[in-house]
């Protein structure tokens, strides 16, 4: 079975939709996505997603399904150093890195920091999203790895958002979430693919073949976008 997650093109968060080069950017990836067979399509319902997925659904007749679980998790919490609210990463190195909870995959949401907001509850809330639904395709979650009641090479393919994205591959992959959102990046309209390998008969663990990969903006002459990723800033 194989996953694809496409991060939504560059983002006008004012309007929650696409910039120019945002719907550029989507209707080059859609150039790409038309090829690929897909079982379904599952979008966020943040109109920036919901863009981004319109180019390719409309060029082959379908429709997504929206679940709420895949918007971007933008679950506030209470920055230590000013006490105002914000998201649960983009913390400076010297914070995060000393916490060792932040690396472990099953405690991490317990780190204090995570405590002053309900980061476990909305973790808990993609998990279970993710899981029922690979389980109407035969993949029944078994500690952690898939025990699998009906095999198939379905592809399915997820519209959303770059914190949600690391949230669902921290629970897939055994990694812990923080360490996905301060150490890793994937662009806009970024294709992510992860297929599942069944060594053993009746089990089955996802395995990352492709992350953010951008070749289709490369064809079009588009440059990536930086969106959410941050460049040398110092603070004097």
């Amino acid at each position: 079975m194989r996953l694809i997650f496409i991060r939504h093109g560059d983002p006008n968060y004012e309007i929650d939709s696409l910039t120019d080069k945002g719907w550029k950017e989507a209707e080059l990836l859609a150039e790409r996505m038309v090829q690929i067979e897909a079982k379904e399509y599952y979008c966020s319902p943040l109109g920036r997603a919901k863009d981004t997925a319109s180019c390719t659904l409309k060029r082959i007749g379908r429709e997504p399904v929206i679940y709420d679980w895949l918007q971007e998790f933008f679950v506030t919490i209470i920055d230590p150093n000013n006490g105002k609210e914000r998201i649960p990463w983009d913390f400076m190195p010297s914070y995060w890195t000393k916490q060792s909870i932040m690396y472990d995959k099953d405690k991490w949401m317990d780190a204090p920091v995570m405590q002053t907001g309900n980061v476990a509850d909305s973790f808990a809330k993609v998990k279970n999203g993710i899981d029922t639904l690979l389980a109407e395709y035969g993949y029944h979650r078994e500690g952690n790895y898939y025990s699998v009641h009906k095999s198939n090479e379905d592809t399915i393919v997820f519209f959303c958002h770059l914190g949600v994205q690391f949230a669902i591959l921290s629970h897939l992959l055994g990694i812990a979430a923080p360490v996905l959102w301060q150490g890793f990046f994937v662009a806009p309209t970024s294709v992510t693919v992860l297929t599942t390998e069944e060594r053993v008969k009746g089990e089955a663990y996802f395995r990352c073949k492709t992350l953010g990969d951008t070749s289709h903006l490369y064809v079009g002459d588009e440059p990536p976008s930086n969106s959410g990723f941050f460049n040398e800033i110092f603070l004097g």
